[in-house]
Parts: C-alpha cells; sequence; structure tokens
C-alpha cells in the first residue's frame, strides 16, 4: 500500500494530478487544486469519455459555464464530458478542492 502527498506536489497555485503514472491504474483519478485568492480564469473539464465530481474543500469557487454560481465549502458539483466551467476564487484567502474523476460508460482509453 502506497500514500501520495498529494498537496505537497503544489507550490502556491495550480493543480496536482494523481493518476495512472503514480497508481498504475488507469480506473480513476484525483485532482488536488489550489487557487489564490484574486486569482481566476481556471478552467474545470473532463474531456469526452470522463466524469469529474469537483468538490471545494476549503474556501469557495466561483464558477461560470455549465453551472453558474457559487460553490462553498464543502459543496460538490458533477460535470461530464465537454461540460466544463471556469472556476475563480473571489475570496481573501487560498481556496482548495479536489477533483474525482474517471471513466464514463464505454470512456475508457490510454
Amino acid at each position: 500500500m502506497k500514500v501520495f502527498d498529494v498537496a505537497g506536489r503544489i507550490a502556491g497555485s495550480g493543480e496536482h494530478v494523481l493518476g495512472a503514472d503514480e497508481t498504475g491504474s488507469h480506473a480513476c483519478y484525483l485532482i488536488y487544486g489550489v487557487l489564490k485568492a484574486g486569482e481566476q480564469g481556471r478552467e474545470l473539464k473532463p474531456g469526452r469519455g470522463h466524469e469529474e465530481l469537483v468538490l471545494v474543500v476549503r474556501g469557495e469557487l466561483g464558477l461560470r459555464g455549465v453551472f453558474t454560481g457559487t460553490l462553498r465549502q464543502g459543496q460538490a458539483l458533477q460535470l461530464r464530458g465537454e461540460e466544463s466551467c471556469v472556476a475563480e476564487n473571489a475570496g481573501e484567502a487560498e481556496a482548495c478542492y479536489v477533483i474525482a474523476g474517471g471513466h464514463a460508460d464505454g470512456g475508457h482509453h490510454h
């Protein structure tokens, strides 16, 4: 059993994808993301053949796209395929989110 230091892979703002390169599995992946205060313009989009659940762990994310509104700490949103939202952090503190994703029916590829 291996423990992955996902948060430790990000210095400041950005995302780290924990996926097949580290786990050896194509069944699912996890994205850990951080947006600094005032940061905007990060696209959240699973892509063809994938589905994702976006969960805000700390702070709030303002979203524009298939869903427009605010996703607050502890709230999640499901995105499928080409559905997308642009995320921004209008708050005064860092925002953190986790995306759990996998292959939709018939969407498995390498």
